[in-house]
């Protein structure tokens, strides 16, 4: 059974939306906030090489309050289903588990996803920002890519949303399998395909819309991958990062010839959306 170890952070609602971008650098696999307390999970096979840089980030924001807790992975699970809630994006997409009752007069998009420990149970502000990107973008026949796929939402999503194709691309294998899960439990597995890897799964593929809900330095990394698999005219839609990231990623995008079409704000996180010229 792995070992997890959780990271409490006593911050306000606003520091813990900083830390958790900042902390996104890390191999942290999920985070929960409440009661003025950032949660944060590693695995604890991981902890070791990366527990003092995390604490210079935390002393660099000038966090002194913050403590480390070994927690047995279906412990959280249990924690973390107890805490799930629905989440509804523009009145048109609810996101539930399968825990909690259908509603069978509702006049949207209806996505059952089974809470575990991976990102993208529809809860933080990226996803939702995405989610509304998606609900903005005419999807039918296209090719989809959604790196870094956490539960596989926005494979979902996409797919309910008349995608030809969507490729979901995930690092993490226990994430992954939770991305096989949700798919089936969807009724879209027909049309996702679900990998575990990273941008190298991508190679020689050719996608219309590629969706990439990560955090900044990965998106840097792997832009150029990203738009080389885009079709003449095709869309790169990302997320997770802040206000104070765009700059950069735009010095980025620009020099892959990638044209800005627009921006999405959610509390302190930012969407942006580029189009290949």
């Amino acid at each position: 059974m792995a070992t997890y170890t959780k990271l409490s952070i006593r911050a306000t609602e606003e520091q813990g939306d900083i830390l958790t971008a900042y902390l996104s650098d890390f191999p942290f696999e999920s985070f929960d906030y409440s009661e003025e307390m950032l949660n944060a999970y590693i695995p604890q096979s991981q902890l070791a090489e990366y527990r003092d840089a995390i604490e210079e980030v935390l002393q660099d924001e000038g966090i002194l309050d913050f403590f480390f807790e070994e927690i047995e992975s279906q412990n959280w699970n249990a924690v973390w289903e107890s805490n799930f809630q629905e989440v509804e994006v523009n009145g048109k997409v609810l996101i539930r588990a399968p825990f909690h009752a259908p509603r069978p007069n509702y006049n949207g998009l209806e996505i059952v996803i089974q809470p575990k420990m991976s990102f993208g149970t529809g809860h933080h502000a990226t996803t939702r920002m995405m989610v509304e990107a998606l609900l903005n973008s005419d999807l039918s026949g296209k090719r989809v890519l959604d790196m870094g796929s956490g539960t596989g939402v926005l494979a979902v999503v996409a797919a309910k949303l008349g995608a030809q194709s969507v490729f979901a691309v995930e690092i993490d294998d226990m994430a992954e399998e939770s991305v096989r899960e949700n798919i089936v439990l969807n009724g879209v597995a027909e049309c996702v395909e679900s990998v575990c890897g990273d941008a190298s799964a991508i190679e020689g593929r050719e996608f219309d819309i590629v969706l990439a809900n990560i955090n900044r330095n990965i998106l840097l990394a792997d832009m150029k991958a990203y738009t080389s698999t885009l079709s003449s005219g095709g869309e790169l839609i990302m997320s997770g990062f802040l206000e104070e990231d765009i700059e950069i990623l735009e010095q980025k995008a620009r020099s892959l010839k990638m044209k800005y079409i627009g921006k999405l704000t959610c509390e302190e996180w930012r969407a942006v959306r580029y189009r290949k010229q």
